[in-house]
């Protein structure tokens, strides 16, 4: 088993459990938290922090150090999770209703089986979203148009090229062997997502020299740590408690990225489904257990 295998089963079991966890009542915090250690307790890191993003925000939510929000009745929450094993990187997601949106729970579940039912060496980036795009709307919802899959490479999480939720006449073609994580998102809304609120989530984006002295020795602790990979304020704190400042004096001078949480511009709900496959003649869906 190479290690895009290993991780692609430990992030697929890390989201078995975690599926488990997810009750009205239930700390975020500890959600989180729990399904990290997981994944740690399985042999590989995070490669991302796992996002819990609840009805219309379709992306980008971690708990913040000390978040006291809790599961409610009705929510539909998202589960994103991400695991490396040296940088080679298992990304898959699912949704967990607790009370209602089943059918759009179905929706992104069935278009991410009809897409990898068409995985090939040689087809085209659009016929893939366009196959999305018709099953999503089968059920009576849209895609969001402005989210994708992704190609995957060590240490790396978005490379090379975007799988499309829609049909957009990419005429780009798979090629055999290449690693890519197909994401489809259904909404009941307009099917486009905006910049919310900061994430707590960043990445390293401009390795460079800064000025204050806190700020480098954080730097050169990301920079070994994390690499390109994104990690989350929770995670610094525990180390640097007083990381906050610095964390901002990289943000301002554009070392790091902070990425945004992403609803649903209608702020209607959304669900998600997602594995990763290495394209063959014969796909490999890495992400993917026996229950």
């Amino acid at each position: 088993m190479d290690d895009w295998e290993k991780a692609g089963k430990i992030a697929g079991e890390a989201l078995h459990y975690g599926k488990k966890l997810v009750k009205v009542d239930a700390s975020l915090l500890e959600v989180a938290e729990k399904i990290e250690a997981k994944i740690v307790e399985l042999g590989g890191k995070p490669a991302f922090p796992v996002n819990l993003s609840i009805n219309h925000i379709a992306a980008h939510y971690t708990p913040l150090p000390g978040d006291e929000s809790r599961f409610s009745e009705g929510d539909l929450v998202k589960i994103d999770i991400g695991a490396h094993v040296n940088g080679a990187i298992g990304d898959t997601a699912a949704s967990v209703s607790l009370g209602g949106n089943e059918n759009l729970i179905k929706a992104s579940e069935e278009a991410l089986h009809s897409a990898l039912r068409i995985i090939t060496p040689g087809i085209k980036l659009g016929e893939i979203g366009a196959v999305i795009q018709e099953k999503i709307k089968s059920y009576g919802f849209v895609p969001i148009v402005n989210l994708s899959g992704h190609g995957l490479d060590i240490y790396n999480l978005h490379t090379g090229i975007t799988i499309p939720n829609y049909g957009n006449n990419d005429e780009r073609k798979l090629v055999d062997g290449q690693i890519i994580a197909i994401e489809p998102f259904a909404t009941s809304g307009e099917g486009r997502i905006i910049e919310g609120k900061p994430s707590g989530i960043y990445r390293l984006e401009n390795l460079r020299q800064v000025r204050d002295s806190n700020a480098r020795k954080l730097l050169k602790f990301l920079a070994e740590e994390y690499k390109t990979l994104p990690f989350a304020k929770r995670w610094v704190v525990k180390k640097f408690p007083a990381a906050g400042f610095a964390l901002r004096v990289l943000e301002n001078e554009r070392v790091l990225h902070q990425y945004p949480q992403l609803p649903e511009n209608t702020k209607a709900p959304v669900s998600q489904a997602e594995h990763s496959v290495k394209v063959g003649e014969k796909p490999i869906i890495l992400t993917k257990i026996s229950e």
